[in-house]
């Protein structure tokens, strides 16, 4: 018997900044929403509400807001309820963030920092950048290379 499959990757970006509570259990969750366009149609994206628990969710508040592209790890649920007004059946369907990776530098420059849930900290990249100023247009001699 086959086993079941509840995984979801988006990339995007966030249509509001993140924003935080915290459960009963002293448990804390960032909740945002990301935009991703469909590609190839003009000006349509699809909206998905985002969760993300605990250290993960404090990463999210620390470094994210709205504009900010993002890769979201994770998977979905539902949620199911009656409406008090109206008695009707209401239901959501959410993303569950299990890794989240900023896609954006600090600055809204290229350069991703990665704050997965089995991460202790993010991911900073402390590079400098080198500039190579000599290029010659020589051809490449293959056998230089080691592989």
């Amino acid at each position: 018997m086959a086993r079941s499959i509840n995984q979801v990757i988006l990339m995007g970006r966030l249509t509001r900044d993140p924003e935080q509570r915290t459960t009963s259990t002293g448990k804390t969750i960032a909740s945002f929403s990301i935009a991703v366009d469909r590609g190839g149609q003009d000006d349509a994206a699809d909206f998905f509400n985002v969760t993300a628990w605990e250290k993960l969710g404090e990463l999210v508040m620390q470094y994210l807001a709205k504009g900010r592209r993002v890769l979201v790890q994770g998977r979905l649920r539902q949620d199911s309820w009656d409406d008090k007004e109206t008695g009707k059946k209401q239901s959501r369907i959410e993303v569950v963030a299990t890794d989240v990776t900023f896609l954006d530098g600090p600055n809204g420059g290229d350069g991703a920092a990665s704050a997965g849930s089995s991460s202790s900290s993010a991911s900073k990249n402390n590079s400098k950048d080198v500039v190579i100023e000599d290029i010659d247009d020589k051809p490449i001699d293959l056998s230089e290379i080691p592989f």
